[in-house]
């Protein structure tokens, strides 16, 4: 028997496996030899972020990546192609067989080359789905690791994925044999997990809206006499990048885009209804208003009347307006935090004797081209978070105008310019700060709109979980605090244990 479980899950799993594989022990041997390492079967339906889940697992261990769809693949492009060579045995000569080396297996070498990395994750998609000339070679590969004549070199985890047969008309049932060289995942969709991670990718909050009150439609896969119906984790998030371009280019969202990305009319039209009536949402409560203390009444007013679909609606363009403005600090201040390592650099560099603006100059350069190389080969290794990446590039943009500005100066001396660098340093630091305090403001508007409007009902306590459970928002509240989350915290867990003793005291029937 299989478990099932969500991806979240399987992540951690895949996670814990990928580390104990890449154990090693005081002699720098693997603790689980190569041979012994099960590559791992993720089964899951289509679009539910297997892909996904296996770069974020690769960004976070820090180790590469290297992705192929097996479907694509034919014998030849797998395991290499036939060439003649010439050999010499007990002296007569004789022309034999040989193959060139496995277009994947090459792949992980082109990366460890140009990335450093060497260890990694060779991630193989739909790999139920093979040809039917390469499916016998496949139980080769996934007890020796071995394509071809050619092994996944040491450091290199195999975790393969593919759909289940009900999903796809191409797989190819595994046997007993080759399911037995494997530890398998079973997979499910699970939407409170994949909201999380839309939220940390931003996704447009009328989808996360709609689906709050229509979780059902999140996933569907159904057969009708019109063919198949199908909505995937994929599909919204795809449908949330093309509604952010519509609405940048003032473009109408209407179905015949939507039923691009959700093969299903109903949910089509439904969901088409929303947006149309969360856009209205957004203009009558001007959400903007509202976080900056300017909250109209009749906002107020006609949200204490509204019904529970339209008070959630509102509260989540509400929390998803207020954390994608607390992520951006944070994520500010970690570059913040970036250029004062470099700037605690130049200052002990400064410190060293005498030294020139030049010498600071050629230094900040150095360390210019050492963050485009780390980063460039982060990305050559599939390793790099969309995340780390504004990080790395906002840090590098500070330099370049550092260095460019530095150039026009008459400075001299090493510690004029280190100076210079302060100076240009203090700026960024004071915007924080003032950013800083703004977003406080507007986090404390936040709670008294909630407060005024719906009291300490459930609309506080969905505010307290969001602000608790979002790693940004927990952040941001321990570093500078929050009044307001502290009270209202305090008087929702004092509401919980009243209600406890309440439930106790009628269990006791006195």
């Amino acid at each position: 028997m299989v478990t099932k479980m969500n991806i979240k899950q399987a992540k951690e799993y895949i996670k814990d496996s990928v580390k104990l594989y890449l154990k090693k022990d005081e002699e720098g041997e693997y603790r689980i030899p190569v041979v012994s390492q099960r590559p791992i079967f993720l089964l899951g339906a289509p679009g539910i972020g297997k892909t996904a889940v296996m770069e974020q697992i690769a960004q976070e261990l820090g180790i590469a990546i290297v992705s192929y769809s097996m479907t694509h693949h034919t014998r030849q492009s797998a395991l290499g192609l036939p060439f003649i060579a010439h050999r010499e045995y007990e002296g007569f000569s004789y022309d034999v067989s040989e193959y060139t080396m496995s277009e994947i297996i090459a792949s992980i070498y082109d990366v460890m080359k140009e990335s450093g990395i060497r260890e990694g994750i060779l991630f193989l998609d739909e790999i139920n789905c093979v040809s039917e000339t390469l499916a016998p070679s496949m139980l080769q590969f996934l007890q020796y690791k071995v394509f071809g004549r050619h092994k996944v070199p040491e450091g290199w985890i195999i975790v393969t994925a593919g759909n289940p047969p009900e999903y796809n008309k191409s797989v190819r049932e595994f046997d007993i044999v080759t399911l037995d060289r494997m530890k398998i995942l079973e997979v499910e969709a699970d939407y409170a997990v994949w909201k999380e991670y839309a939220k940390e990718r931003d996704l447009h909050t009328a989808i996360t809206n709609y689906l709050d009150l229509n979780k059902e439609d999140f996933y569907q896969v159904e057969t009708t006499v019109k063919g198949k119906n199908y909505i995937t984790a994929r599909g919204w998030e795809d449908l949330s990048v093309m509604i952010f371009l519509y609405e940048e280019e003032g473009l109408k969202v209407e179905e015949s885009l939507i039923e691009q990305y959700l093969r299903n009319p109903r949910v089509v039209k439904e969901f088409c209804a929303y947006y149309d009536l969360y856009q209205k949402y957004k203009n009558d409560y001007r959400i903007e208003d509202i976080l900056a203390g300017n909250a109209p009444a009749s906002a107020g007013e006609r949200a204490r009347k509204a019904g529970f679909d339209e008070r959630l609606s509102l509260l989540s363009m509400l929390i998803d307006r207020m954390q994608h403005e607390i992520r951006e600090n944070i994520e500010k201040l970690d570059y913040i935090n970036h250029i004062l390592n470099h700037l605690k650099a130049v200052k002990n560099f400064a410190g060293q004797g005498e030294k020139s603006a030049d010498e600071v100059l050629s230094m900040l350069n150095t360390q210019i081209a050492g963050r485009q190389n780390g980063m460039e080969a982060l990305q050559k290794a599939g390793s790099l978070s969309e995340r780390e990446k504004r990080r790395q590039r906002s840090v590098i943009r500070f330099l370049e105008d550092c260095v460019k500005s530095l150039r026009l100066e008459t400075t001299a001396d090493a510690e004029a310019a280190f100076l210079f660098l302060k100076e240009r340093y203090d700026k960024e630091m004071h915007s924080y700060k003032q950013e800083t305090k703004e977003t406080g403001d507007k986090l404390h508007y936040l709670f008294a709109f909630v407060e005024d409007t719906f009291g300490e009902g459930n609309e506080m306590l969905i505010l307290l979980t969001e602000c608790t459970v979002n790693r940004d928002s927990a952040r941001f509240i321990a570093l500078y605090g929050s009044e307001d989350y502290k009270r209202h915290n305090e008087e929702m867990m004092i509401s919980e244990r009243q209600d406890v003793l309440m439930q106790q005291i009628e269990e006791l029937d006195l």
